[in-house]
C-alpha cells in the first residue's frame, strides 16, 4: 500500500445474515486515478462504498483515511420526504459549507441551470442524478465517491456523464472512486477497474481486466470497444450543439 493514497482498506471481512458481503478486501486510491468497481448484483460493491465512508462498520480490517480528507459521496438513492416543499436550489443550500457561487458554478457547469427552481420531486431521474452529483462536488472533494452515477439516465446522458467524469478529475485535480454496471461504456473513463464478487476477483488496467479468466467468467468475452464518431454532441441536459472542433 502506498503512503500517498487518499484512502486504502485493509483486509476487509464484513457478514451479514449468513452472507460473506466483504470477504478480504483491500484497495487503495491515489491521488487523481479514477478506479470503478464492477461485479453481478449483491456483489458487494455498494457496501464497500459505505465501509469506506464510515456508513457501516466491517467485521474486521481497517480503513485510512488521509488526515482532512474531503469527501463528495453520491449514493445510489437518497429518499427525501415527498411532501416536503424543496427546489432544486434549496436542496443544493442544505450541503455542507454550500455557498451560492459555488451552486451557481456547478449548476452552470452540469448544464441543469434551467431546473434550479423545479421541485425536486417532479425531476426526472437524470435530472436528479445530476442534481446529486452538483452536491457531491460542492465541498470541492479530494475524492468523488459515485454509486451507479449513471441511474436512470438515458444511453446519450450515460456518454455525456462519463465523458464528464475524467474532466472533472483534471478541473478539481480530485481521485474518483465508483460503482457501475455499464461495463463497456465507463471502461474509457477509469484508470484502474477492480471486479468484484464478495472478494476481488482481478483489477487492473480495462485493457488487461476484460482478458483476465475472473472477469470473463462473470461477465463472458469482452465486446470489442465501439467509437462513435459524430458531428455533434448531447449536452447533459439534453440539447444538442456542434461538436467542438479539435486541434
Amino acid at each position: 500500500m502506498s503512503s500517498d493514497a487518499l484512502i486504502s482498506a485493509h483486509n476487509l471481512y464484513l457478514n451479514r445474515q449468513h452472507k460473506q458481503v466483504l470477504d478480504n478486501v483491500s484497495l487503495q486510491v491515489l491521488p487523481r486515478q479514477i478506479i470503478t468497481l464492477i461485479g453481478p448484483n449483491g456483489c458487494g460493491k455498494s457496501t464497500l462504498l459505505k465501509v469506506l465512508l464510515g456508513l457501516e462498520k466491517a467485521d474486521s480490517g481497517e480503513v485510512i483515511q488521509r488526515q482532512g480528507l474531503g469527501i463528495g459521496y453520491m449514493p445510489q438513492r437518497l429518499a427525501l420526504e415527498p411532501r416536503l416543499p424543496l427546489t432544486v436550489d434549496g436542496f443544493l443550500k442544505l450541503a455542507r459549507g454550500a455557498r451560492q457561487v459555488h451552486i451557481d458554478s456547478w449548476l452552470e457547469r452540469l448544464e441543469i441551470t434551467t431546473i434550479r427552481n423545479q421541485d425536486v420531486q417532479a425531476l426526472s431521474g437524470g435530472e436528479w442524478q445530476r442534481v446529486l452529483l452538483a452536491r457531491a462536488l460542492l465541498i470541492q472533494p479530494d475524492i468523488l465517491m459515485l454509486d451507479e452515477p449513471v441511474q436512470g439516465v438515458d444511453v446519450q446522458g450515460q456518454m455525456a456523464l462519463y465523458q464528464l467524469i475524467p474532466q472533472l478529475r483534471d478541473e478539481l485535480g480530485c481521485a474518483v472512486l465508483m460503482v457501475s454496471h455499464d461495463l463497456h461504456l465507463v471502461m474509457a473513463a477509469t484508470d484502474e477497474v477492480i471486479c468484484m464478487n464478495g472478494h476481488i476477483c482481478c483489477s487492473g488496467h480495462p485493457d488487461t481486466v476484460t482478458l483476465d479468466p475472473a472477469y470473463q467468467q462473470l461477465f463472458g468475452q469482452p465486446l470489442a470497444h465501439y467509437t462513435h464518431h459524430h458531428d455533434h454532441q448531447h449536452c447533459l441536459d439534453g440539447h444538442i450543439e456542434p461538436a467542438q472542433p479539435t486541434e
